[in-house]
């Protein structure tokens, strides 16, 4: 599995892009992996703990990945966010940040309708000879129907921005589904198509712990390679 897929998993987390579905929940700003509408609230802090990894030996292709997500309220409009990530496999791989934003375009809340689009920048800080940096730019849309059970629908689309291999997609489609099924729990699914190493699908859910605190746990699956897959755990505390 390449750095690339690795990195995928933690990614589109990036724009801070895990569930903001589920009521009284501090926002992630993310549906699971892709970026939801949602924006981090005007001067408030989310700081979360990820966990990836891929259940199998190094020598097999297997990982562990580790690093912190930060994302800042500027206004009710814009969040800005950094995210860090350090990878335990065999071949090593190049720590990598990851700075990015967002800004909410639109928002009817007696609609349930919302837009917003975004960036993220690929740097690694090591390995710099053989790794280069790339960027992801995406905008989303979605629409939340009524009720206290009431899912939320996203979609939109995203563009690749720098050197990638013959043959790999660099534009495709976002997609997301979250179902609160009471206060405390929700349902997640997102996939992101294109034949690239930012395609995958990942069911999950997401757990209020407390009114400043949640835990999220997925499963992602690749769009194409065999055993291309990888267990997500992730916590996050909101100041």
């Amino acid at each position: 599995m390449t750095n690339l897929k690795r990195k995928c998993l933690r990614m589109i987390s990036t724009a801070s892009f895990v569930v903001a579905a589920f009521y009284g929940a501090p926002a992630q700003s993310t549906v699971f992996n892709i970026p939801s509408t949602d924006i981090q609230t005007k001067k408030r802090l989310y700081v979360e703990a990820d966990f990836t990894a891929h259940l199998s030996s190094f020598q097999s292709g297997g990982y562990q990945a580790y690093g912190p997500r930060i994302i800042y309220g500027v206004n009710r409009r814009v969040e800005v966010g950094f995210n860090a990530f350090y990878t335990r496999t065999s071949p090593s791989e190049p720590i990598e940040i990851q700075p990015n934003f967002k800004v909410q375009l639109y928002k009817n809340e007696s609609k349930g309708t919302a837009v917003a689009a975004g960036a993220v920048v690929f740097v690694p800080i090591t390995q710099r000879a053989t790794n280069t940096t790339r960027a992801m730019i995406y905008s989303v849309a979605s629409k939340s129907m009524k009720g206290d059970h009431g899912p939320r629908l996203t979609a939109g689309g995203y563009a690749l921005v720098g050197s990638f291999a013959d043959g790999t997609t660099k534009r495709g489609l976002l997609l997301g589904y979250e179902q609160p099924l009471n206060r405390k729990i929700s349902l997640v699914l997102d996939w992101s198509t294109g034949n690239n190493d930012y395609g995958y699908v990942v069911a999950g859910s997401g757990i209020t712990l407390s009114p400043k605190s949640v835990l999220y746990v997925g499963y992602n699956i690749g769009n194409q390679g065999r055993g291309n897959n990888a267990l997500g755990v992730y916590y996050g505390l909101s100041f």
